[in-house]
């Protein structure tokens, strides 16, 4: 089954996920999520996938979290939309195979789609 990894270069945590998966045979499609951001529907579809609250899936770290006063926000849509707008949100790196995905926090969860 093709897997995907929803990736930022930048991030050591998904090199290393990114590193996991091929050296582990898989050919994952790589999508630099920064470059292409997800719609809002399609970070939904992959909450659910995940089985999380949107907040679980946020860098609630950043600065636009806090400036966006997204801490308050209890309505889901509403935060899947600000991680829509600003895809530096999303945590990172997310992999994804048919009807799994996970945060690959720590990287090496992402040996389960090998």
């Amino acid at each position: 089954m093709p897997v995907t990894i929803y990736h930022n270069p930048r991030c050591s945590k998904s090199r290393q996920a990114l590193a996991i998966l091929t050296d582990g045979g898989a050919n994952p499609e790589v999508v630099e999520y920064l470059n292409a951001p997800l719609d809002a529907a399609r970070l939904a579809e992959l909450r659910d996938k995940m089985g999380l609250q949107t907040r679980a899936m946020m860098r609630t770290g950043e600065a636009i979290y806090k400036e966006l006063n997204l801490k308050q926000e209890t309505n889901e849509a509403k935060l899947v939309q600000a991680m829509a707008e600003h895809p530096i949100l999303m945590e990172r790196p997310v992999v994804v195979s048919g009807a799994k995905a996970l945060i690959a926090r720590p990287p090496e969860l992402a040996e389960q789609f090998l």
